[in-house]
């Protein structure tokens, strides 16, 4: 089964892409609450290229690696890429505005589709967060 989740980020393309694809911009916004943090990524941005994150709970309690191998990618566009036996694809689409982010992904066994849908909406709403925060430090 396929989940889709989206948000809309006031931002430029540029500045869209540029958070998603980069490790220093991930850690910042890459968690699903407070309690949750990304204490490290890597982008190799080609087909082919690996990406990881390593996502803790902030008490040290728990930790999980997000990894995997990009499969297509068209500059501002487009993301494809395989994490195990799954798949995800995230568009970019110019919207009136801002750039409308849409994460289409395998549903795993293990938590409920709403508990999947809740976790990458979350974490989808603090890119779109991060990113207009950052466009405010900059004005």
């Amino acid at each position: 089964m396929k989940i889709t989740v989206e948000a809309t980020v006031a931002a430029p393309i540029e500045t869209v892409w540029r958070a998603w694809t980069t490790p220093a911009a991930i850690m910042q916004w890459n968690a699903a609450s407070d309690d949750w943090h990304t204490t490290a990524a890597s982008v190799d941005l080609q087909v082919g290229g690996a990406f990881s994150s390593r996502m803790e709970a902030k008490d040290g309690s728990m930790g999980f690696d997000f990894a995997g191998t990009y499969t297509k990618i068209v500059e501002h566009e487009l993301i494809e890429c395989q994490f195990g036996d799954r798949s995800l694809q995230v568009e970019f689409i110019a919207a009136a505005d801002g750039v409308l982010v849409r994460e289409t992904f395998d549903a795993e066994m293990t938590h409920s589709i709403e508990q999947q849908r809740e976790g990458w909406q979350a974490i989808l709403n603090q890119f779109a967060s991060y990113v207009a925060a950052e466009l405010g430090k900059k004005a």
